[in-house]
């Protein structure tokens, strides 16, 4: 697949310690630590590199109290948050960190936080709310930087990677997924969340090595 890298971004998407096995109590996402040398390499076809991050309070209506409410609704009025899930990513931690190999947050063009308010839980990059009104501004930059293309990889395929991605087409955006670059929370989720993607217009390479410059 050639690309033309003055117009392709590369986005590695909550690349952190808490979705991997380096924090077992949190969210860890098998071979999530796995996943850097692949959004190094996909990241030479492109002209920027961006990343995003959960940086979560420590306290907040949607962290579970215990394992039976892992993945129940959130209880009350929050239009931004769905379900309960382990307090992960927490601004200050080890989780929040991200995995080794990667370079270091300064090193990016962009970094993109989210998850900090604790009455809004996303999952896509993009926008900051459940409902995709307050942005997060990584379209616009993307953008105003005349980028066309968007290079996809990072944690999870079932969930933040497949939200960010379906931001990013309904943006207009050519979206190609890296698969060996990502890693699913559960085969049967992201395997649907492939499907769902392709249907949306996403296309996908096995590895970095399928892809050439211009």
């Amino acid at each position: 697949m050639e690309l033309e890298k003055a117009t392709t971004a590369s986005f590695d998407v909550d690349p952190q310690r808490g979705f991997t096995p380096l924090c077992p109590a949190e969210l860890p996402v098998t071979g999530g630590d796995e996943i850097a040398d692949e959004l190094n390499a996909q990241a030479r076809f492109a002209v920027v590199r961006l990343v995003s991050k959960d940086c979560h309070p420590p306290e907040a209506p949607w962290i579970a109290n215990s394992v039976d409410e892992i993945m129940q609704p959130v209880d009350g009025d929050y239009p931004n948050l769905d379900i309960k899930w382990p307090p992960h990513c927490v601004v200050g931690t080890e989780g929040n960190r991200l995995i080794p190999g990667l370079p270091a947050e300064s090193a990016y063009d962009l970094v993109i936080e989210k998850g900090i308010n604790p009455l809004m839980h996303p999952y896509g990059a993009c926008y900051h709310d459940l409902g995709e009104t307050l942005s997060t501004g990584a379209i616009e930059w993307l953008k105003n930087r005349g980028i066309n293309t968007v290079l996809v990889g990072g944690l999870a395929t079932d969930y933040c990677v497949k939200t960010t991605a379906l931001q990013l087409l309904q943006a207009g955006l050519r979206v190609i997924i890296n698969l060996a670059a990502c890693r699913g929370v559960a085969a049967e989720t992201s395997d649907q969340a492939v499907k769902d993607l392709r249907a949306a217009g996403a296309e996908f390479v096995t590895s970095s090595a399928e892809l050439a410059s211009l």
